[in-house]
């Protein structure tokens, strides 16, 4: 008798997985967010990066982070990979859902995860901790019980070879 893969996934890197995987698509040269939401079943039902909104050109505004005018930097038209997750849900209602994101949410995607009912916030990087905005967020999560936890692999590395794969799906 064949026993089952002992080395497949866990839950927590499958979906950060997929959440780092999302941040690949995005076209911001300095920061590349992704983010998936799950249900209590292990669903995705909706899943997000960083960019600008539909129909505005990613060529005509700019990406720079630092400019004379706030007007001619990124912040005020780039669209955060949490809002763009709950935008792009296949369900009406994701109340109880679990996010994964590569980055900490700043405070106003906290806004949009809190009054989306999302419960709980897994997330890969902390490094704009001391924020102004991080500690928002965290005032805001704690006052509505929404946990948030630090991503913890299981499988420290995950490699993706399309050749490798296609090998390995022809194979009988």
């Amino acid at each position: 008798m064949t026993e089952k893969r002992r080395d497949y996934l866990s839950w927590d890197d499958y979906f950060m997985g997929l959440a780092i995987l999302s941040a690949q698509r995005s076209k911001d040269p300095n920061s590349q967010v992704g983010a998936c939401i799950v249900d209590g079943h292990n669903k995705i039902v909706g899943i997000g990066y960083n960019g600008f909104p539909t129909g505005c050109s990613d060529d005509e505004l700019p990406w720079a982070r630092e400019a004379a005018s706030a007007l001619d930097t990124k912040y005020p038209y780039v669209c955060h990979a949490e809002l763009n997750a709950i935008l792009n849900t296949n369900i009406a209602d994701t109340s109880g859902c679990r996010l994964y994101v590569t980055l900490f949410p700043c405070n106003e995607c906290a806004k949009l995860v809190i009054q989306s009912g999302i419960r709980e916030i897994i997330f890969l990087s902390d490094k704009y901790r001391d924020s102004d905005s991080n500690q928002a967020a965290r005032r805001m999560f704690d006052m509505a019980g929404v946990r948030y936890r630090m991503f913890q692999a299981q499988t420290p590395r995950i490699v993706i070879d399309f050749s490798e794969q296609a090998a390995k799906a022809t194979r009988v």
